[in-house]
């Protein structure tokens, strides 16, 4: 397989992405195509359908060995579940899986078409390997969600001075504070002490949590 396209995000690293498609709707991403396949005929009819399909590599998460079990972040790093029924991004093939909608379509005179689209999970780069439509035979009204229903109650509240979000680009900012509120942390760490540094839209957003307040201390250009 070669990938078709990659993502042009707002994060430049792996930390602070949220854990899953859709969970910041409004985080605007591009899909731009790999030259071989940068034909317009190849998303014909692409614009009438609201979701995709992102298939991806975990092109930061490569390993040459994988373990059966895995501690998924959500359960505190402290209890085992098979890899295969987790989102783990160390697998033994390390494919991703997206659902993001489609805000757009539109032809660039030098990258030819692109898709803008909302919610994706994905740091800036990413290798997409191809991109189906969402259908309604995705949707399952009786579907279980496993582990995943536990432990949801996670979100922070965000606080930030208004000279500080002025230093965000305006459309950018309802995207920063709804990723800052899904807790960039670990779900190990819980130092209300420790600064940390998320990179963002070409920003390095610099905070701290306590009694699940997400302070936003300094704002910078990343070099």
């Amino acid at each position: 397989m070669e990938p078709i396209a990659r993502i042009h995000s707002a994060f430049p690293a792996k930390f602070g992405i949220p854990r899953q498609a859709g969970l910041v709707p409004g985080l605007a991403a591009d899909v731009v195509f790999e030259p071989p396949f940068r034909n317009p005929d190849a998303i014909r009819g692409i614009d009438g359908f609201s979701h995709l399909w992102l298939i991806w590599e975990f092109s930061a998460a490569i390993r040459e060995q994988w373990k059966p079990t895995v501690r998924p972040p959500r359960l505190g790093g402290e209890r085992r579940l098979g890899v295969f029924a987790t989102r783990s991004p160390f697998r033994p093939n390390p494919i991703g899986l997206s659902s993001v909608r489609l805000l757009g379509v539109r032809l660039d005179a030098a990258l030819g078409p692109l898709l803008s689209v909302g919610g994706a999970d994905l740091m800036d780069g990413t290798p997409i390997f191809d991109i189906k439509p969402y259908i309604a035979a995705d949707m399952h009204a009786d579907a279980a969600f496993g582990f995943t229903t536990s432990n949801s109650d996670y979100r922070l509240r965000v606080e930030i001075a208004d000279d500080l979000l002025g230093q965000v680009p305006e459309d950018q900012r309802a995207s920063l504070l709804g990723v800052l509120a899904e807790d960039p942390r670990p779900a190990y760490q819980d130092d209300p002490d420790r600064l940390y540094g998320m990179g963002f839209a070409g920003l390095n957003v610099r905070f701290r949590v306590a009694d699940r307040v997400l302070r936003v201390c300094q704002i910078e250009r990343l070099s």
